[in-house]
């Protein structure tokens, strides 16, 4: 900044006065308004809404986070022990969670899981022709296998959603086959509304015919301990083999395609 001497008459004083560059006048022409007062700044986000539409994206903001507390609420009670919550609104919560939000800690175990477990499935379709045909085994758990080896970002379908539902049909069935509980019925719905799905996309018979029953069963096989390791454990499958469980007709129509 520079300045120039303004002479004064009479006493010979000179006073220092600021001297402004080109752009000066412009910026401070600019920060306030022709009658002095500062222009208003743009609005943004919601604040840019008409008040109608700014009710409405309070409303919907509003719905989203008393659904989100209301969800973890519900997760929350599912894990938590017995207590007077629970015994009250245990039939709601269990509707709320199960089967989709079902949780599961066998991770964190004091003994992990060391078994691999492969879900397959075969059908009996009804072909155009009118005959029946039996396919073979389809290995449900290899091909989310394939799918998400080598990738970065696999979905949590392939992921976790056959693997959550044959962990629900065992957690809620004895080791003949037979439910446990109410929940027993919804564990083997669950799994067979997601095999037809499957054998739907997959299996090239099914899709030529209609599915009318479907097979399940598990292939279960021991991870081999480390090679510096004594232990010896067998490396055989073990298989669980299911009953044939007819089809719905909204199924057999594709309707879980």
């Amino acid at each position: 900044m520079s300045e120039f001497r303004v002479g004064g008459t009479g006493t010979g004083a000179r006073t220092a006065v600021p001297a402004l560059g080109p752009g000066a006048g412009v910026a401070a022409s600019g920060a306030e308004s022709r009658d002095g007062q500062a222009a208003p700044r743009p609005r943004t986000g919601v604040a840019a809404l008409s008040p109608a539409y700014q009710v409405v994206a309070a409303l919907a903001l509003a719905v989203i986070a008393v659904a989100a507390c209301v969800h973890l609420l519900m997760v929350f009670l599912s894990l938590a022990p017995s207590n007077t919550v629970t015994k009250q609104h245990g039939k709601a919560i269990e509707d709320w969670v199960y089967p989709e939000f079902e949780q599961n800690w066998k991770l964190f175990a004091p003994n992990p899981l060391q078994q691999n477990i492969a879900v397959q499935v075969r059908a009996e379709v009804r072909m155009r022709d009118g005959g029946l045909l039996t396919t073979g085994w389809t290995d449900l758990s290899a091909q989310d296998g394939a799918a998400i080896d080598g990738n970065p970002a696999p979905s949590h379908t392939q992921q976790n959603e056959l693997r959550r539902a044959w962990d629900f049909f065992a957690a809620t069935h004895g080791a003949d086959n037979r439910a446990i509980g109410m929940r027993g019925s919804l564990s083997e719905q669950y799994l067979r509304r997601i095999v037809v799905m499957r054998l739907y996309r997959s299996d090239p018979a099914s899709r030529e015919g209609v599915i009318q029953r479907v097979q399940v069963r598990s292939s279960t096989t021991n991870v081999q301990p480390p090679p510096w390791s004594r232990e010896r454990v067998p490396d055989k499958p073990v298989y669980r083999l299911l009953p044939w469980w007819s089809v719905t007709s909204d199924e057999a129509a594709g309707g879980v395609r």
